[in-house]
C-alpha cells in the first residue's frame, strides 16, 4: 500500500510540475508560436509518446541499459504502460502520467550513468575490447564476467561506489583475459584451420612456398598477441595479414592440384581467357595474337583511360555545381531588389503591409505543410514499388517511413553481410536516397533463441554492419545514420514456433525525413 501511494504521489508531483513549467513557459512566450507548440505537444499523446520512444532508444544506443540497469527498466517499463494506454485509447491523464514518470526514471538513470562512467572508465573500455574482441562467444565464460561487470552498476545505483572501485580492477583482468583468447580464438583459429585443410590437401608439397609463408605469418602472430595481448593495432594488422595469407594458401593449392592433372596447353589457355575477358569488359581490342606482356600492358592501359575519364567528368562536374550556384545566388539578388521595391509602394499604411505579410505567412505554413504531407505520401507510395512483397513490409508510422526487410538474411550467430544481400540493400539504399538527407534509424531483432547477451550483442552488431554498408556506398553521412539492437525485446510474432522466430529475426529501416508531415 505504501509503495502505491509514493508512486501516486510521485505522478502527482510530476504533474504539477509539468502545469507549472507550462505557466512559465506561456508567460515567456506569451501568445508566440514557441507557446502554441509547446501547449499542443502536451495535448498530444501521440507525440508524448513518440518522442519519449525517441529518447528510450537514444538511452540504450548510450548504454544507459548497462551503466544504471535497474533504473532504465523502470523508465522502460513506464514507456511500455503509456504505449499501451495510447493504443488502447485510455485517458490522456494516464499517459501522460506514465510518460512523466517514465522520464523521471530516465533523468535519474543518466546522471547515475555519468558516476558509472566516471567510476569505471577503465572497466568499461576493457569490457568494450573483449566485446570487439569476439568475447561474447564464450557465452558461459563471458556471462559471468557480464554479471560481475553489471553487479558493479548495481551497486553505483545504490550508492555504494566504495564496492564499485574495490572490485573494478578483477572485474578488468577477466575481460582482458577473454579479449586476448578471443583474439586467438576468432582470428588466429581461423588462420589454423584454413593452413590445417590446405596441409590436408598436400600443400606441403604442392605449394611449399605459400605454405610455409602462411606458417610463418601465423606463428609470428601467435607470438606477439602473448607478449603484447593490448597491442590492438599491430596485432589486428598481423592477424590481418596472417589471415590474407592462409587464405591465399588455400587458392593457391587448390590451383596448383588443378593444373597438376591438365596439360601444358590447357593451362596456357586458361590464362589466356582470363587476359581476355578482362579486354573485353574494358572495351579493349583484341590481342590474343601478341605476347601476354603486351596484352597485360594493353589491360593497364585501358584501366589508365577510364581512370583519366572519370578525373574529367569529376572536374567538369564540380564547375556545373559552381556555374548553379553563381545562377542561385543571381536569381536570389534579383528577389530581393523586388522585395525592396514592393516595400516602398505608395497607397499602403504599414499596418496594412504587416497584415498582408502576416496573411502571407500563414497561408504559405499552411501550404508547406500540405505540400510536405503530399510529398511524404508521394515518397512513400515510390518507394513501396521498389520491394517485392517477400522482400520488405514498407508501412507509413507516424512523420517516419518503416522499412521492414523480411528477405534479409545472415549466417547463423554471425553480423557478415553477405552477397545474396547486396540486391536488398542497394533498394534499400535508393528509398533513402529518394527523401532529401533524411535522418535513418537502423534497428537489429533477433529471436529468443540463446542468452539476452549474445541475442542483445548479435542485434547490435547486426545493424552496425547494415549502418556500415551504407555509409561504405555513400548512401548518407555517417551522422545521419544510427544503429542499435534490440535482441529479442520486440518480438512481433511468437517465438514458441519457427515461423514466428523466423519474422522476429529481422532488421527494420527507419526513414525519418528532415521536413515531415505536420
Amino acid at each position: 500500500m505504501n509503495t502505491k501511494l509514493n508512486r501516486l504521489a510521485m505522478i502527482g508531483l510530476l504533474l504539477i510540475a509539468f502545469g507549472a513549467a507550462g505557466c512559465v513557459q506561456s508567460q515567456v512566450a506569451g501568445s508566440g508560436v514557441a507557446a502554441e507548440k509547446t501547449a499542443a505537444a502536451m495535448d498530444n499523446p501521440v507525440e508524448l509518446v513518440n518522442r519519449l520512444s525517441s529518447d528510450i532508444s537514444q538511452a540504450r544506443m548510450d548504454q544507459l541499459n548497462i551503466l544504471a540497469p535497474d533504473t532504465f527498466k523502470k523508465a522502460e517499463s513506464a514507456f511500455f504502460s503509456a504505449r499501451k494506454d495510447l493504443e488502447a485509447g485510455n485517458e490522456i491523464a494516464d499517459i501522460r502520467a506514465s510518460v512523466a514518470e517514465s522520464r523521471a526514471h530516465l533523468e535519474k538513470a543518466r546522471e547515475i550513468a555519468a558516476i558509472s562512467r566516471t567510476t569505471l572508465t577503465e572497466t568499461i573500455k576493457a569490457r568494450e575490447m573483449a566485446r570487439n574482441a569476439g568475447a561474447i562467444n564464450f557465452e558461459k565464460e563471458y556471462q559471468r564476467v557480464e554479471n560481475d561487470f553489471l553487479g558493479l552498476t548495481r551497486a553505483i545505483e545504490r550508492d555504494n561506489v566504495s564496492y564499485a572501485q574495490k572490485n573494478r580492477d578483477k572485474v578488468i583482468d577477466r575481460f582482458r583475459e577473454l579479449e586476448v583468447r578471443a583474439i586467438k580464438e576468432e582470428t588466429i583459429g581461423e588462420v589454423r584451420a584454413l593452413i590445417g585443410r590446405a596441409e590436408s590437401e598436400g600443400a606441403r608439397k604442392m605449394a611449399p612456398l605459400s605454405y610455409s609463408q602462411a606458417v610463418e605469418q601465423l606463428n609470428a602472430t601467435d607470438a606477439f598477441i602473448s607478449a603484447n595481448p593490448y597491442a590492438k593495432e599491430e596485432m589486428h594488422a598481423m592477424a590481418k595479414e596472417a589471415l590474407f595469407k592462409a587464405n591465399r594458401l588455400v587458392v593457391v593449392n587448390e590451383l596448383c592440384n588443378r593444373v597438376a592433372e591438365m596439360k601444358p596447353e590447357e593451362i596456357v589457355m586458361i590464362v589466356e581467357n582470363h587476359l581476355h575477358t578482362i579486354s573485353e569488359s574494358l572495351g579493349a581490342r583484341d590481342m590474343r595474337d601478341q605476347p601476354y606482356s603486351t596484352q597485360l600492358a594493353n589491360i593497364v592501359g585501358s584501366v589508365d583511360s577510364l581512370k583519366s575519364d572519370r578525373a574529367f567528368m569529376a572536374e567538369k562536374n564540380q564547375g556545373l555545381q559552381t556555374d548553379m550556384e553563381a545562377l542561385k545566388a543571381d536569381y536570389q539578388a534579383k528577389i530581393d531588389a523586388l522585395n525592396v521595391r514592393l516595400a516602398t509602394l505608395e497607397g499602403q499604411t504599414r499596418e496594412d503591409r504587416m497584415a498582408k505579410e502576416r496573411l502571407a505567412r500563414e497561408r504559405m505554413a499552411a501550404e508547406q505543410r500540405l505540400a510536405a504531407e503530399r510529398k511524404f505520401n508521394q515518397l512513400y507510395a515510390t518507394v513501396r514499388n521498389y520491394f517485392e512483397p517477400e522482400e520488405a513490409e514498407v508501412y507509413k508510422q507516424e512523420n517516419q517511413l518503416v522499412i521492414r526487410l523480411k528477405a534479409m538474411r545472415f549466417p547463423v550467430g554471425k553480423s557478415v553481410i553477405m552477397p545474396e544481400n547486396y540486391a536488398l540493400l542497394s533498394k534499400v539504399q535508393k528509398a533513402i536516397r529518394t527523401f532529401d538527407d533524411p535522418r535513418v534509424i537502423v534497428e537489429g531483432h533477433t529471436d529468443t533463441t540463446g542468452s539476452n547477451e549474445v541475442n542483445m550483442l548479435l542485434s547490435q552488431q547486426r545493424a552496425e554492419a547494415v549502418r556500415e554498408y551504407m555509409i561504405a556506398n555513400q548512401t548518407l553521412p555517417p551522422d545521419g545514420i544510427s544503429a542499435v539492437g534490440y535482441g529479442s525485446e520486440r518480438p512481433l510474432a511468437s517465438n514458441a514456433t519457427a515461423e514466428g522466430r523466423a519474422i522476429n529475426r529481422r532488421i527494420d529501416i527507419l526513414i525519418v525525413p528532415q521536413v515531415g508531415p505536420i
